[in-house]
């Protein structure tokens, strides 16, 4: 199912609760990908990132090479969005914003306004949807498909019901700002057109308005990337055990509720049955749990993946992975 799905797909989420694979899963994905001869972008959205580890090469916030063909057609690059540095940018950008529209006296307190907005609730998910917003824009010019590995399961619901919620609020920012433009339109009419501070207020209303609708379209972009199941799914990854069960199947619901197609589940590391009493006791366990995610999510598609021998760390064992998922 994932290896298909990807194939057929431009955009594709992996998440799940933390410590389930999501990582080796999405990476093992985007090097079978890239030696079918695309080319693809893999981001870490998870604040602990694993991609550097995982593929035994240093791995930050600017997008590297990490594996490449023989005949150089597949590629995967990689990122992992540093959640800090992320903000630092988009207050940078936002602080730089406000003290264009501002006057000279009130920049102190934009200022302290941004240092207190750091660490306001809300900041670090408008920062990474802002980021992630931005790769969907522009890495499809470079890239065939871009597969995101995303944080622990209760986070990435949030984030994906963002983009509407975020295109909205804009959208009645841009209301307010044509109410306060016909007004100031209004005033500078009755104080004649000729006054250089009505100019000057003109045109920084036409900047406001610039800069929402840059937005506005971004948010809306992405909300119809995420939204469109030709182009994008979204696949839940987790192991057989029932509380990842049951947060798979309400990440499920979730995501459904925000429009995204689920193409399916990833069981990992399910234990052998010929290696002792003790591991055969548990696949019954989890034989048991996955029935359970089948019949509550009927005609849903799941793979499964038996536990591998050995750390999976670097190509070698990303590919073994890769054969396990075909």
């Amino acid at each position: 199912m994932l290896l298909e799905l990807a194939s057929q797909r431009n955009v594709l989420f992996l998440g799940g609760k933390g410590g389930v694979g999501k990582t080796v899963t999405a990476s093992a994905v985007a090097l079978h990908q890239a030696m079918a001869g695309r080319r693809v972008l893999l981001v870490s959205t998870d604040p602990a990132h694993n991609l550097g580890h995982l593929w035994e090469q240093t791995v930050g916030d600017e997008v590297v090479e990490l594996f490449r063909s023989q005949d150089g057609t597949g590629v995967v690059d990689g990122v992992e969005i540093d959640p800090q540095a992320t903000i630092t940018d988009y207050l940078a950008e936002v602080g730089a914003t406000l003290r264009d529209f501002m006057p000279q006296h009130l920049h102190p307190q934009v200022t302290q306004h941004l240092k207190l907005a750091a660490q306001t609730p809300g900041t670090h998910e408008s920062a990474m949807l802002e980021r992630m917003a931005m790769i969907i824009e522009y890495g499809l010019d470079d890239h065939d498909l871009l597969i995101f590995d995303t944080a622990p399961s209760g986070h990435t619901a949030r984030l994906m019901a963002l983009p509407e919620i975020m295109t909205f609020w804009t959208e009645g920012l841009l209301n307010r700002r044509t109410k306060a433009e016909k007004f100031g339109a209004a005033i500078r009419a009755i104080d004649g057109d000729d006054d250089p501070q009505s100019a000057s207020g003109e045109n920084r209303d036409r900047r406001i308005r610039r800069m929402l609708l840059r937005r506005k379209n971004r948010f809306e972009m992405m909300r119809n990337v995420l939204t469109d199941a030709k182009r994008t799914s979204f696949v839940i990854v987790l192991i057989g055990e029932r509380v990842p069960v049951l947060e798979s199947i309400e990440l499920y619901g979730q995501l459904r509720d925000t429009g995204v197609d689920v193409g399916g589940f990833v069981v990992n590391r399910l234990s052998p049955t010929d290696a002792g009493e003790f591991l055969a006791s548990r696949r019954v366990q989890e034989d048991k749990h996955v029935a359970f995610l089948q019949a509550q999510l009927p005609g849903v598609s799941t793979d499964t993946v038996p536990l591998l021998a050995g750390d999976l760390v670097g190509r070698e064992a990303l590919h073994q992975l890769a054969h396990q998922l075909s």
